[in-house]
C-alpha cells in the first residue's frame, strides 16, 4: 500500500517536473543568447612575397626535404608577414588593417601551411581592435577554415572561425585572399558606439 502511494505521488508530480525542466532549458537558452553577440566581417588580405611593396619575407629556409608539389619549397619554410587588409580585392581600395604574423610549410607531401597571425583593424568602428587567427591552410582547397582564437578591444574573448579563399593572383608574387570572419563575443564586451549589426559589416 505504501509503495502504491509513493508511485502514485511520483506519477502525479511528473508533469510539473517536466514543465520545470522545459522552463529551465528555455531560460538557459534565452540567457545564453543575451550573453553573446555575433559579428561577420569581410576583407581582403594582400600577401606580396617579392618585388615592390613586399609584405612577406622568408624567415627560415626549411631544413626538411623539398616539397613534391611546390617547386623551390622545403618542409619547415617559415615566412613572416605584415600584409595589408583592404575593403575590396583591389590594393587601391580602402585600407582597413594589417595581418601580422607568420605561416610555415607544415605538410611533407600536401601543400599545407600552419598560419598564426593577428588581424589589427585600423579603420571603421573596430579601429584599434585585434583578432587572433590560427589554423591549417591547405592551399589546394577552394575554401579553408581557420579558427578565431581570441582578440582585443571589441573582440576580447572572441571565438569563431574564418573562411579563407584565394580571391585572385595579381602576379606570381602577389596573392589576394578573401577572409570572412565569423566571431562571437560575450555581450559584456561593449560594441563600438553600442552597435549591434548583423550581416557583413563595413569596418
Amino acid at each position: 500500500m505504501i509503495h502504491s502511494t509513493i508511485t502514485f505521488t511520483m506519477i502525479a508530480s511528473m508533469p510539473r517536473v517536466l514543465f520545470l525542466v522545459a522552463l529551465t532549458v528555455a531560460m538557459a537558452t534565452a540567457t545564453s543568447g543575451a550573453r553573446s553577440r555575433q559579428i561577420h566581417l569581410r576583407f581582403y588580405m594582400h600577401d606580396i612575397t617579392g618585388g615592390p611593396g613586399q609584405t612577406a619575407v622568408q624567415l627560415v629556409k626549411g631544413p626538411g626535404p623539398a616539397h613534391p608539389f611546390m617547386p623551390g619549397a622545403h618542409f619547415g619554410d617559415t615566412t613572416v608577414i605584415d600584409d595589408a587588409l583592404t575593403e575590396g580585392p583591389s590594393a587601391a581600395s580602402r585600407a582597413v588593417g594589417r595581418a601580422q604574423g607568420s605561416y610555415m610549410l607544415a605538410g611533407l607531401k600536401e601543400p599545407v601551411l600552419m598560419v598564426s597571425m593577428t588581424v589589427a583593424l585600423t579603420g571603421g568602428v573596430y579601429n584599434g581592435s585585434t583578432i587572433a587567427v590560427v589554423g591549417r591552410d591547405d592551399i589546394s582547397a577552394a575554401v579553408r577554415e581557420l579558427a578565431v582564437a581570441g582578440g582585443t578591444g571589441a573582440f576580447r574573448k572572441a571565438t569563431g572561425h574564418v573562411l579563407w579563399r584565394t580571391a585572385r593572383m595579381v602576379s606570381r608574387d602577389h596573392m589576394v585572399l578573401e577572409l570572412d570572419v565569423y566571431a562571437t563575443m560575450p555581450a559584456a564586451v561593449a560594441a563600438p558606439n553600442g552597435q549591434r549589426q548583423s550581416g557583413v559589416l563595413n569596418i
